[in-house]
């Protein structure tokens, strides 16, 4: 899709199209180690164009399936699904959708800094998809996404899994901290990056793929959004949809053993579970079982609408 940088201060741009071309090839280079895309499609929305990549099951009973909706996490884009769109879109319709204001193919023209916009956006961006009900899958940020439009725009959700989500608490400095270390780590040497991913449990340091699309995007993107506030308690108690919450026993995001007894609690039916051996990744530390758990999470759901 066409891009031009932009200036303005509140919306996302990239800071010159060779830096731009660069993060898509690297974009591009993930892509590859997951499903192909059967379709990609732009979105017009109040805020800008919304880039999505559509996969899909090759059966037409899978196809009229209720469809699955993938919104990423900060500082990336859709290509981070790549552990995940090949048994997703074996079973179900697959809309991978690049959040605007964050790199990736999407134009950002209008600002995004309210909840309340962002879960205009993203119910724009489904109407105009024609989806009139989805499963919403959110990781990290795009989890922050995910919860905010269970309680602001829950229209069109048949259920909400959320891995290792914001939106939950406030975000601690041990998290930041990670986050920089992380980044300062893609520089290491490559005998130490293995050795620096298991300490970090950072899976970018040790897919080549993936540290060059990190490293890229840093250099080519600055990112406005939305800040991921937490939802109070109140707010929480105000979601119906069917809530599937994934956290990674070492998460530095969120407190697991907290949010594991305290969303349930809130939420009506909501699910709830820690993942050990991961932290802030379990949907690429342990890609299979988690795609597993989504699967028979949306299936329940669906089956306790028809009951």
């Amino acid at each position: 899709m066409p891009q031009t940088t932009r200036t303005r201060p509140d919306v996302g741009r990239y800071v010159n199209d060779a830096l731009r071309e660069r993060y898509f090839a690297a974009c591009d280079a993930v892509f590859a180690l997951g499903a192909k895309a059967v379709a990609e499609t732009d979105v017009e929305t109040s805020f800008g164009t919304t880039h999505v990549y559509r996969y899909g099951p090759d059966d037409p009973a899978g196809a009229s399936r209720t469809p699955v909706v993938l919104v990423h996490g900060a500082g990336s884009c859709s290509a981070m699904w790549y552990p995940n769109t090949p048994a997703l879109s074996a079973e179900r319709p697959v809309y991978a959708i690049d959040t605007p204001g964050d790199a990736g193919r999407s134009l950002h023209r209008e600002p995004l800094h309210r909840p309340e916009d962002a879960a205009r956006w993203l119910d724009e961006t489904l109407a105009g998809l024609g989806l009139d009900r989805v499963h919403l899958v959110g990781s990290s940020y795009g989890g922050w996404l995910a919860l905010n439009q269970a309680h602001r725009g829950p229209g069109r959700l048949a259920s909400v899994t959320l891995l290792d989500p914001g939106g939950l608490e406030k975000v601690g400095l041990r998290f930041f901290v990670w986050i920089f270390i992380s980044l300062f780590a893609t520089f290491a040497p490559k005998a130490l990056r293995p050795r620096l991913a298991r300490w970090l449990e950072q899976p970018v340091l040790i897919e080549p793929e993936l540290r060059a699309m990190v490293r890229a995007g840093v250099r080519a993107y600055r990112i406005r959004r939305p800040a991921p506030l937490p939802l109070s308690e109140k707010e929480l108690g105000t979601i119906r949809t069917a809530l599937y919450l994934v956290l990674g026993k070492r998460s530095l995001l969120v407190h697991p053993k907290r949010q594991v007894e305290r969303v349930p609690r809130l939420i009506p039916g909501a699910r709830a579970e820690i993942i050990s051996d991961t932290g802030h990744g379990p949907q690429i530390d342990h890609a299979d079982e988690i795609n597993r758990r989504m699967l028979r999470f949306m299936d329940s759901a669906e089956q306790a609408v028809a009951h």
